[in-house]
């Protein structure tokens, strides 16, 4: 009997399957007893599929369903272990690696907790995680920490993100009286144009001012607006 052969007996007569289980799991699928679909996939094939879990994981979070976020919370991490599991064929990764990264960073990242340092709150807590970061991925000005986030991320998103990096910065957005008469200025050239590209233009300074302007997490706020868009939508026979 292979190793693949002698996997799946054990997964199947396994009473509780555990972390290793679930390697072995993909071990399995990409192995040639395996799934030809699973081993036929790469990082850029699957891209997708890890933020769409992702998403499905923060649905899961926004309506406060614990059945459906421990569901969501296993594929993600099945996504985690099967990329995982490509870079261990390669030889260059493996799974327990990227745990003793990531609990090295937390160790590093928490010096108030595994160190001497004294914090009085959560806002010392976040300085010093910035700090330690900047250090780390040796980011020495404001425009490279800037540079650092991702471009993948949901734009509204990322703006906020920019945003609070400039700030503390220094940089002068100006008040929200300033950036509230600013949209009012952009509003009546919107009204008044004809020009599609300018009309284009202005309303893209419009989102991104907007962005800046908002302390709340405006990615979020606006996707409430569009579901009680379609919630307020007179029903249709058509779609």
């Amino acid at each position: 009997m292979n190793r693949t052969d002698e996997l799946k007996n054990k997964l199947k007569n396994e009473s509780r399957h555990d972390f290793n289980s679930l390697r072995e799991l993909v071990e399995i699928l990409r192995s040639e007893g395996g799934c030809p679909w699973d081993r036929e996939q790469t990082h850029a094939s699957i891209r997708a599929d890890i933020i769409e879990e992702t998403y499905e994981v923060i649905e899961a979070i926004d309506n406060s369903d614990p059945a459906l976020l421990r569901e969501e919370l296993g594929d993600v991490m099945f996504q985690v272990m099967f990329h995982s599991r490509i870079e261990e064929e390669e030889g260059r990764f493996t799974v327990e690696e990227v745990v003793h990264d990531i609990c090295e960073k937390m160790i590093v990242r928490h010096p108030h907790v595994f160190g001497t340092v004294e914090v009085s709150g959560t806002g010392e807590v976040l300085d010093n995680w910035d700090k330690i970061k900047k250090e780390e991925k040796s980011r020495k000005t404001a425009r490279q920490s800037m540079e650092a986030v991702p471009k993948q991320l949901p734009t509204l998103m990322r703006v906020q993100k920019i945003a609070k990096k400039a700030r503390k910065d220094n940089y002068d957005f100006g008040t929200d009286a300033e950036l509230a008469a600013k949209l009012q200025k952009l509003t009546a050239k919107l009204a008044v144009t004809a020009d599609e590209e300018e009309k284009q233009e202005l309303l893209n300074e419009i989102i991104f001012t907007s962005a800046v302007m908002s302390r709340t997490d405006t990615e979020k706020a606006v996707g409430d607006m569009t579901d009680e868009f379609i919630k307020n939508y007179p029903e249709t026979t058509e779609a």
